[in-house]
């Protein structure tokens, strides 16, 4: 019989928010054309696609990017 991983504690487990590019622009103060040009140079975090064209950044890895700018 296979072992699995025990379901996280619900202090394990974390939700992040999705949010949108203009949010994302408003938290970063960039501009569309430089989030994407600096994503495709791996400067900065991918989207997760939410389905057809629509995409969203996890909150967390916004405020990590931030962060890691400030230090």
């Amino acid at each position: 019989m296979a072992e699995t991983e025990p379901a996280p504690s619900p202090e394990q487990r974390r939700i992040t928010r999705l949010i949108r590019l203009k949010e994302v622009q408003h938290r970063v103060g960039l501009g569309r054309s430089t989030i994407y040009r600096w994503m495709s140079e791996g400067k900065f975090p991918k989207p997760v696609q939410l389905g057809g064209y629509a995409v969203a950044w996890a909150e967390d890895d916004i405020q990590l990017w931030i962060s890691s700018r400030l230090a």
